[in-house]
C-alpha cells in the first residue's frame, strides 16, 4: 500500500503532525481532501474562478507558514477555512447577503406556511453523500444538485451539510446573519430535496 493511501483516511489533526513531523505526503491529503471547498469560498467574495484560484493558493501557503502556529482550539478545517475566507474578503468582498423566504418561490412550494417557516424542516444530507455504495444514483444526484446550486446556497449547504460546520460558523465565515444563513441552508436543501425525490421516483 502506497503512503498516500495510508494517510488518505487519517483524521485532520494527526495529517497536520505529520506534515509538521516531515510527511510531505501529509500536507499533499489536506490539499486534496479540502481544495474544492477553499475554492468554493474563495469564490464567495470574488468575482473570478482564476482569483479564486489566487486565493486558494494564498490560503495553502498561509497554512504551510502557519501550522506550527495551529494551537487546536478549533478544528483544522475550521481553522483552513477562516485563513480562506480573511484572505478573500481582503481580495474583494462583497455586500453581506440578505436573504427572505418568498412562500411562494416555486422552489419553496408548500414547504413553507404563510410566515415563511418549515412546515417539515429537511433533512440534512450528510448521510446520504456518506453511503454512496448503497444509494449511489440518488448521492449522484444529491452532487448534482447542489453542483447546480446558486452561488450562496452551494457555499452555505456545502459548508453545513457536506463539511459539518455549524450554523455560526457559516454565518460567520460567509458574514451572514445565523437567521439569513438557516434560511439560505433551508432553501439549498428544499431543491436538493426535490431533485433527491425525483430521481427516487424515477424522474430525471
Amino acid at each position: 500500500m502506497s503512503k498516500s493511501a495510508t494517510v488518505s483516511h487519517v483524521d485532520d489533526e494527526e495529517l497536520l503532525g505529520r506534515f509538521l513531523g516531515g510527511d510531505r505526503d501529509a500536507f499533499r491529503t489536506l490539499v486534496v481532501r479540502y481544495q474544492p471547498t477553499v475554492l468554493q469560498i474563495a469564490r464567495y467574495y470574488v468575482n473570478s474562478a482564476a482569483t479564486a484560484e489566487d486565493v486558494a493558493q494564498d490560503t495553502w501557503i498561509a497554512v504551510l507558514k502557519g501550522a506550527e502556529r495551529f494551537e487546536g482550539r478549533a478544528t483544522f478545517k475550521t481553522w483552513l477555512f477562516r485563513i480562506v475566507a480573511n484572505r478573500a474578503r481582503t481580495t474583494g468582498t462583497r455586500e453581506k447577503r440578505q436573504v427572505p423566504v418568498d412562500p411562494t418561490d416555486p422552489v419553496s412550494g408548500d414547504r413553507f406556511n404563510t410566515e415563511g417557516m418549515w412546515k417539515e424542516p429537511p433533512a440534512s444530507f450528510t448521510d446520504l453523500l456518506a453511503d454512496g455504495e448503497a444509494n449511489v444514483q440518488l448521492a449522484a444526484a444529491v452532487r448534482t444538485a447542489i453542483a447546480e446550486l446558486p452561488e450562496m446556497q452551494r457555499s452555505v449547504v456545502t459548508l453545513h451539510d457536506v463539511e459539518g460546520l455549524s450554523t455560526s460558523e457559516v454565518a460567520s465565515l460567509l458574514e451572514l446573519s445565523e437567521a439569513n444563513a438557516r434560511v439560505v441552508l433551508h432553501r439549498a436543501r428544499a431543491h436538493i430535496r426535490e431533485v433527491v425525490e425525483r430521481v427516487a421516483k424515477g424522474g430525471s
